[in-house]
């Protein structure tokens, strides 16, 4: 169970992305949501005292790197390139991995990963501006810089700035399930989930039209899950010709419409399992897989369990499922499809 958390504050440290850590599991809400510990919380450093951020005020840190020796989960925010003690703080990154605790980057947090060899062979993010330096100083590691957060086994490196606030609540449902993650992300007043593959930054400009986003049929699919779907459908819904609609969907999200819903039922699905007694066929239509084996097929691929192990682990004491490695799951698997009916 995540419990233990430690946060690693080098001089140059950023602000913002030191606080995403703080804000996600330094604030005690155990007795405002459901599921949610009060975390043991620690911010460490090399030698204690100030630690000077980047923006040239200070944060007095009491705790060493001792901290992370207990670590359930170790967060590595940025840092500055200069920064004292990072051969340390390398070492304590690679004792927390090789005990099984998370490891956790946000946005050029990464470097201290893979200075560290924890990125080898793995793949990984950090925010787009560092990613090519990233992956020239470090091959090994395979580095896409398209996407918001990447969890490798017990490794998950994120994007800059709010991309490490969707990475701390990925873990966060992966642990704790999906209603802890909502509910923190209710009380910070950001959305429960962003896809990992969904894309950093639209790299081309869009030109002003009617509908300037997608927001408004995205939350007309989430709302209509349980129905079925088709691009040309939802194109027309949007006012426009499905190649247009593909092309705004894939750099609004970084995905494919039949994947973006494919998540979205699968987190509904979550949901149903922790917070009702309802059947697995039940679940299955209302999240909109239609079949409960359609439900067990993508749930498996998701999350590296079965529905009905699932909630048992989240349906009151959140526990790793016995013979499931929810580390290794990859949530953002799914195939791509035009015709969005469950397959």
């Amino acid at each position: 169970m995540l419990k233990r958390v430690a946060v690693i504050a080098l001089p140059g440290v950023t602000p913002f992305e030191f606080g995403v850590a703080c804000e996600v599991f330094g604030v005690d809400r155990s007795k405002r949501g459901v599921g949610i510990p009060a975390f043991d919380f620690s911010i460490c450093t090399p030698t204690p005292g100030l630690v000077p951020t980047n923006l040239g005020f200070s944060i007095a840190v009491e705790e060493d790197l001792s901290a992370t020796k207990t670590a359930d989960l170790v967060i590595m925010p940025p840092f500055g390139a200069d920064a004292p003690g990072q051969g340390e703080v390398h070492r304590a990154l690679q004792a927390a991995h090789e005990r099984g605790a998370w490891v956790l980057s946000v946005c050029s947090g990464a470097f201290a990963l893979a200075e560290a060899g924890l990125l080898d062979g793995r793949r990984a993010t950090t925010h787009w501006i560092h990613a090519h330096q990233l992956a020239e100083q470090f091959p090994n590691a395979r580095i896409d810089e398209n996407v918001l957060y990447v969890q490798d086994g017990t490794i998950i490196t994120s994007a800059g700035t709010a991309a490490g606030i969707d990475a701390c609540l990925h873990l966060v449902r992966t642990e704790l399930g999906a209603a802890a993650a909502t509910s923190i992300a209710r009380s910070m007043v950001v959305p429960p989930h962003r896809a990992g593959g969904q894309a950093q930054y639209i790299d081309r400009p869009i030109s002003v039209t009617q509908c300037d986003t997608l927001e408004d049929i995205l939350v007309w699919m989430d709302e209509h899950l349980d129905e079925e779907h088709s691009v040309s459908a939802l194109a027309a819904r949007a006012h426009m010709s499905e190649r247009t609609f593909a092309r705004r969907f894939k750099a609004e999200t970084g995905t494919t419409p039949a994947a973006w819903l494919t998540a979205q039922r699968v987190l509904r699905a979550q949901s149903l399992l922790e917070e009702s007694d309802l059947s697995i066929e039940t679940i299955a239509r209302e999240a909109g897989f239609g079949q409960a084996v359609l439900l067990r097929h993508h749930f498996q691929r998701a999350l590296g369990t079965s529905p009905a192990a699932y909630r048992r682990t989240f349906r009151g004491h959140p526990t790793l499922v016995h013979g499931a490695d929810p580390h290794r799951a990859d949530p953002q698997r799914a195939e791509p499809s035009n015709h969005l009916q469950p397959a």
